[in-house]
């Protein structure tokens, strides 16, 4: 036999006694590689790699991996909301000395990841104004009983489907959203079909109705339809982002506590979510400073016994 294949012959007992170890590959492998074959093409010796074998850990491994704990804990905590120099920071509160770049990588590389802001979509396209409407409001967003002011807007929601639009009627007085309609597309019907719902809810004798110049509030047809139920149609001025603040905010709560928690496969997912968002938390149970730390249908419902008992 000559030499070649005794050394072989050896190399293939060892191996085969040896095992894949740390490769994960022997002698009985599926494919039919054995560590000896697998060590030849990678250019590893056959010491070195039975040194890898038996090798602890380095420090930078372990140190690794306690840091790794932490950012877990961390990561947890903020209900998988924090990145990495939100949780870096969590960890030098904490009396851990690591660097924000090691936090980092660490994260990337165990697919941990915080929360960002929304990028913005346009959902105000202005249009000819088929019906005019005067700023009844001049930024005075306030109201001394419920149905004397309303403010309206649209926002988006993303979903694995495609965007939601939402569209709300909001009470000045009680912060209560008291209309809504959610469709795929940003046509005028999205802003009626919320209208109606308050509307039909409220039934206002002549309420001011404020939104901004987007070509939904600006059509012929939603002017009409407000004329024929007696709501008052009032605008700001053009690309005021201040003008309605106070839409803006509740869209500001429905992206914190529910839009940036959650990622939805389909509109009706969604919907479902915003549905229960709307009239089984916020309505009936969300506190608002603004209303003596009240919910708004509580609210309202004080201010209703307080007038009928000075009647």
């Amino acid at each position: 036999m000559d030499k070649a294949g005794g050394r072989d012959g050896r190399g293939e007992r060892e191996e085969s006694e040896a095992g894949g170890g740390g490769l994960g590959v022997g002698r009985d492998d599926q494919d039919g590689y054995t560590v000896g074959k697998v060590c030849r093409v990678g250019g590893v010796s056959w010491s070195g790699f039975n040194a890898g074998r038996i090798r602890p850990p380095s420090a930078r491994a372990e140190r690794d991996a306690v840091v790794l704990a932490l950012i877990r804990v961390s990561h947890d905590r903020s209900d998988a909301t924090y990145g990495a120099p939100r949780v870096w920071a969590d960890l030098r509160d904490d009396g851990e000395h690591v660097g924000q770049k090691r936090v980092a990588r660490l994260m990337k590389t165990n697919a941990l990841h915080g929360v960002s802001r929304r990028r913005g979509a346009t959902t105000t396209q202005r249009g000819v104004e088929e019906s005019a409407a005067p700023d009844l409001v001049q930024r005075a967003f306030t109201a001394s009983a419920p149905n004397h002011l309303w403010v309206a807007d649209i926002t988006y929601v993303p979903t694995w489907a495609g965007f939601l639009y939402l569209a709300i009627v909001l009470d000045a007085f009680s912060r209560r959203i008291v209309g809504w309609a959610m469709t795929s597309h940003l046509k005028t019907r999205l802003v009626l079909d919320a209208l109606e719902m308050a509307h039909a809810q409220r039934h206002p004798a002549a309420v001011i109705h404020h939104s901004d110049h987007g070509c939904q509030y600006t059509a012929l047809a939603f002017g009409q339809r407000c004329t024929e139920l007696g709501v008052r149609p009032s605008r700001g001025s053009v690309g005021d982002c201040y003008d309605n603040a106070m839409a803006e905010s509740f869209f500001a709560t429905l992206e914190c506590e529910l839009l940036d928690r959650h990622r939805f496969r389909t509109h009706a997912e969604a919907k479902l979510a915003i549905f229960r968002f709307i009239e089984g938390w916020y309505n009936p149970h969300r506190r608002h400073s603004a209303c003596g730390n009240q919910a708004p249908m509580r609210y309202e419902k004080l201010h209703a016994t307080s007038t009928s008992s000075a009647a």
